[in-house]
């Protein structure tokens, strides 16, 4: 049975009801084909976005750590132009972004017309780690779900079509991961002990997840559960739902205003 990939607006989501290791039947070398047709694809739907100039789309990706947020980007958009595609990571707020509201800075970082923009972390860390380490009360983070489907209605009015996506790993998956990078001299750089103390809070982050997956799916700004246990298979989904949505977007060249015929080069 084909597992759910696009929330619906009010559905219930229960994580432990859906696969993270799950495909579709595709085989990884076929996948890899269209992941790579895919590729070639957003570059020239980007490219058009950006010369459009009307519209802009932004990626929000989420997930547990070592899900693949950093992967996805690499490989979904590795042959999307610099010049069309920005990328934003959210960290730890710094003392001036603490002194706002909470969507302050992510506002600020929201991708113009004619850009494609993707989000590393984002606003919904609002309502995850603040949630689980109690960095505030529950009567302020509890507030913020309503908040952020009235801001991502207001960006969607402007003109920005939002894709989200949690990338849905398994804890065993995790622990080889965080292993592998442990092992691996190339991937050493990209452990800390604060991802090891986390996986204490599993059980609560998937709840938080659960919450913020159930409540801030909206027909405006729908949320994606892509199983991500299988690295190729995440990439090929992925990859998927942004050509789709920018095909159906169908960004157009602009017609010239000048007059070519009396345009004379010398």
């Amino acid at each position: 049975m084909a597992q759910p990939l696009k929330i619906k607006p009010g559905q219930k989501v229960r994580l432990k009801g859906l696969d993270p290791s799950y495909h579709d039947g595709t085989s990884k070398k076929s996948a890899q084909r269209e992941a790579d047709e895919n590729a070639a694809a957003l570059d020239e739907l980007a490219y058009r976005l950006y010369a459009e100039h009307q519209r802009a789309l932004l990626i929000v990706l989420q997930g547990m750590d070592t899900s693949g947020k950093d992967g996805t980007i690499r490989h979904v958009m590795s042959r999307v132009s610099p010049q069309t595609c920005k990328v934003v990571s959210f960290k730890q707020p710094n003392s001036e972004e603490l002194e706002h509201d909470f969507l302050w800075r992510v506002h600020k970082a929201v991708p113009p017309h004619g850009q494609l923009g993707i989000f590393n972390r984002s606003h919904y860390e609002d309502v995850l780690i603040v949630r689980v380490h109690e960095l505030a009360p529950k009567k302020v983070w509890s507030a913020r779900y309503e908040k952020i489907n009235e801001f991502e209605n207001l960006l969607v009015s402007e003109g920005i079509v939002i894709l989200k996506f949690f990338l849905h790993i398994s804890r065993d998956e995790q622990r080889r991961r965080l292993e592998q990078r442990i092992k691996a001299p190339h991937k050493r750089w990209k452990i800390s002990e604060s991802d090891i103390k986390e996986r204490m809070y599993w059980d609560d982050y998937q709840r938080a997840y659960e919450d913020a997956l159930t409540k801030c799916s909206t027909d405006a700004a729908p949320w994606y559960i892509v199983p991500s246990d299988r690295r190729w298979y995440r990439n090929l989904v992925v990859g998927r739902v942004v050509r789709k949505a920018l095909e159906q977007m169908n960004p157009q060249f602009p017609k010239s205003t000048l007059d070519l015929k009396k345009l004379k080069i010398k």
